[in-house]
């Protein structure tokens, strides 16, 4: 059994050398292939195939009594029927089972659930483990070739964590959901580690506006020496730093200006060695993706990827020191059939190669690195590659040599006010020569002796500043904090990022709190400030740790979690009435956009369907039933202005790092101006604009529906600006497409555009008779419009 289908696919290949075959058990696809006198059968599964929840007795959130829920035990459901009746058919036939699902904790319980539905089948059959650090044939051949037992404690762990969240996650969710009456799709999710983790982002929120900024002043003066017959010219700073007074500072320059030359009083030259940086674990690495552009879940779902390709090494480890079992010559030795060959081959010319370590040493998976030298044939996809690289370029710098710097330091006195230089000079880029993400800046400082006399070239500088507030946390910051505290786990803590952006309660590129996280934040600290301070669940996990070892019993740890849970729902119910209106308050706040423009009394307000579409609706419905539809994807809030043509509300919409302002009434002729497409050449009277349909979605329509039905589709993402240009090949409309992660694109509207059709044909035609054997769904093609070029 593997964790997922990808792995099951490889794992059958490697085993049978590419002769397995694919056949159907109860609906399930299963690999099999002859191995000795044995057959050997393998099943993908789909992650968790069992969950836990509570009986359907309990869902009834109006009327279940939360302190029941504390202490109810919950059920085992399967989630996967298919799945699971394929397992027992097998079980009932095989011998032995060997569970071969990532080995993590998660992984440990995947594979012992999985389990427990083929007991059923078959009570007494043999069961064995095959641990593995990456998906490539020597991993895979070794895992097998050496099996180990089920390792059921840390499955345990696991599980009591699965418990855990459950009651915390139910409890505090429909507390807080029904306290504010925030039901239905509405409801506010909450959690044992979501909690602190916002608690977290809303901390530094606070501190970048109470921050205070402090007027300072610093002075600065350049100088000249001429070496080899060429003048060079170098900065330097007053020693004092900051002056937090102006007459201070004013009175330093002043003297400093006494002479127009300076004497060097100190100067140090030499080199300094700089280690390369540690080897990945999941931490670093998320924090390194972030750094050039990916969201935490977004980098470990394409590391996730890559490892089940057979690229990379598994991407849930601790550990920052390679273990002696890793040849790091043989790893070289596969990136040289790679986009990598030059620097793989000079790194093997190395005599002798010493990698970098970190602090961490644990015995589970090596830290991440590639275990497959690929080209661009084989990872297509941008993003992938990026990681791939990025993986590859950090291998690259742990075994690399050092790099060596000449710094130097000097002091140069200017009428009796010292002044401070810095020399920076990368001699040997060492391993940063494989590592571009980290860059070193070059700061000149000619060579220099004690009680030399030198020119200052112009005046002193003076310069005033402000003291800056801390910046917000970014992803991977945020994940390194949670770390630090001991919040969630190397495997959860991107998702719980992920779920804190997916439940409105954290929003932007550099996470800061929406009205409602905050105002969720606020009311617990008010009133049950326990729940959002690290130290409880910092405390919970080590618990779950410690069964894992076998320290704690499962048992324990849950009924201690559910005493801890007791006491805070007391806490909460006592405060309940303040929490809900605190919280109540601040949703109105985030969802209001501004006054009806139809009725001019009621408010209008960002509301969701029963299918989870969003809109704008007046608040006095069902007397006013003013509506305007909204985009459904990106943040939508209150411009806090109107429009000065009509007078509605206006709305602000960001959508992956773009902010447009519009006005929300569909008739004023800005918004009218803004989404004209062109003349109807359907009907010759109305006029082709931008909509949004029932759902959503946006298209573009005739005014004059339902009278004149002409309607195109439009790509959902990306700024849609309109032309006056029709295409040459069909003659229908063409618009641009701006999109932030690519270059603009032209685009005719008419998707069945004679210039569409050639080049849907010509890409087909480069795959072969093969490739166009295989159908596949059809998916829009962007294809550049014929537009006359003027």
């Amino acid at each position: 059994m593997t964790e997922k289908f990808n792995a099951a696919i490889r794992i059958a290949t490697i085993l049978s050398d590419g002769k397995s075959k694919r056949t159907s058990v109860e609906g399930t696809t299963v690999f099999e292939f002859p191995q000795n006198a044995d057959r050997v059968q393998v099943v993908g599964l789909r992650g968790h195939i069992i969950n836990l929840d509570y009986p359907e007795s309990l869902n009834d959130w109006s009327r279940v009594d939360l302190k029941e829920l504390v202490w109810a035990e919950p059920q085992k459901v399967v989630t996967a029927g298919k799945i699971g009746a394929a397992l027992k058919q097998l079980a009932s036939e095989a011998d032995e089972v060997i569970i071969a699902t990532d080995f993590d904790r998660e992984g440990e319980l995947i594979g012992v659930e999985a389990l427990e539905l083929i007991r059923e089948a078959r009570p007494e059959i043999r069961v064995r483990r095959a641990r593995f650090s990456a998906l490539t044939k020597w991993d895979i051949e070794a895992a097998f070739a050496n099996l180990v037992e089920v390792d059921y404690p840390l499955a345990w762990s696991a599980e009591s964590r699965q418990s855990v969240d459950l009651a915390w996650g139910a409890v505090l969710t429909r507390f807080l959901s029904i306290a504010s009456n925030q039901l239905g799709r509405d409801y506010l999710s909450v959690g044992r580690v979501q909690s602190p983790t916002l608690a977290l982002v809303v901390d530094r929120e606070r501190e970048i506006e109470n921050f205070v900024p402090q007027d300072y002043w610093t002075l600065s003066a350049r100088f000249q020496k001429e070496v080899e017959g060429k003048p060079i010219e170098f900065e330097t700073h007053h020693e004092h730093g900051p002056f937090w007074a102006r007459r201070e500072a004013e009175g330093a320059m002043a003297e400093a200006e006494r002479t127009s030359r300076g004497l060097v009083k100190e100067y140090i030259q030499n080199e300094r060695e700089e280690r390369p940086p540690p080897p990945f674990n999941t931490t670093m690495f998320v924090a390194e993706a972030n750094r050039i552009g990916f969201g935490a879940a977004q980098a470990m779902k394409l590391a996730e990827d890559l490892y089940q390709s057979g690229f990379i090494s598994y991407p849930r480890t601790d550990n920052t020191v390679y273990p002696s079992t890793i040849n790091l010559r043989s790893v070289l030795e596969k990136l040289r059939d790679s986009p990598f060959a030059e620097e793989a081959q000079r790194l093997l010319g190395q005599e002798r190669i010493v990698p970098s370590r970190g602090r961490t040493q644990a015995t589970d998976h090596p830290p991440i690195y590639p275990v497959q030298g690929v080209g661009r044939d084989k990872v297509k996809r941008q993003d992938h590659w990026r990681i791939y690289e990025l993986v590859v370029r950090r291998f690259f710098a742990t075994v690399a040599p050092n790099a060596v710097a000449e710094v130097a330091e000097a002091k140069i006195d200017l009428s009796g006010q010292v002044f401070l230089a810095e020399g920076y000079h990368l001699k040997e880029p060492g391993w940063r020569t494989y590592y571009p993400y980290w860059t070193a800046r070059e700061a000149i400082l000619p060579p220099l002796a004690v009680d030399e006399s030198l020119d200052r070239a112009g005046p002193v500088s003076l310069r005033e500043d402000r003291t800056q507030p801390p910046p917000r946390h970014s992803e991977g910051s945020l994940i390194q904090e949670m770390e630090r505290l001991g919040l969630g786990t190397k495997s959860t803590r991107h998702e719980i990022i992920k779920k804190l952006y997916d439940r409105k309660f954290i929003e932007g590129k550099y996470p800061r709190p929406t009205t409602s996280g905050r105002a969720v934040i606020e009311a617990l600290e008010d009133h049950a400030q326990r729940i959002t301070q690290p130290e409880m669940t910092a405390h919970l996990e080590a618990d779950m740790e410690g069964i894992a070892t076998g320290v704690r019993a499962r048992e324990d740890v849950v009924r201690e979690s559910q005493q801890m849970l007791s006491e805070v729902l007391e806490t909460l119910e006592a405060n309940r009435e303040a929490i809900g209106q605190e919280v109540e308050a601040a949703l109105r706040e985030q969802n209001y956009i501004g006054k009806c423009n139809v009725c001019k009394e009621g408010n209008l307000t960002v509301i969701r369907s029963r299918r989870g579409n969003r809109f704008l609706g007046c608040d006095r419905y069902p007397a006013c039933r003013n509506t305007h539809p909204l985009p459904q994807m990106g943040i939508i809030q209150s411009a806090a202005e109107n429009c000065p043509e009509c007078g509605a509300p206006m709305i602000a919409h960001t959508d992956r790092g773009r902010t447009t302002t519009y006005c929300v009434a569909s008739d004023c002729p800005t918004v009218r101006e803004k989404n004209f497409i062109g003349r109807c050449e359907k009907c010759g009277d109305g006029e082709l604009t931008i909509r949004h349909g029932t759902y959503g979605k946006r298209f573009v329509g005739c005014s004059s529906y339902p009278k004149c039905d002409n309607s195109y589709p439009l790509p959902q993402r990306g700024l849609i600006v309109p032309t006056d240009q029709r295409c040459n090949a069909c003659g229908h409309p063409v618009i641009r497409v701006i999109m932030r992660e690519r270059r603009p694109w032209v685009l005719c509207l008419n998707m069945k555009c004679p210039a569409k059709d050639g080049k849907r044909r010509k890409t087909n035609g480069k795959g072969g008779a093969k490739k166009a054997a295989r159908p596949r769904k059809a998916k829009p093609v962007p294809v550049v419009a014929d537009v006359p070029t003027g």
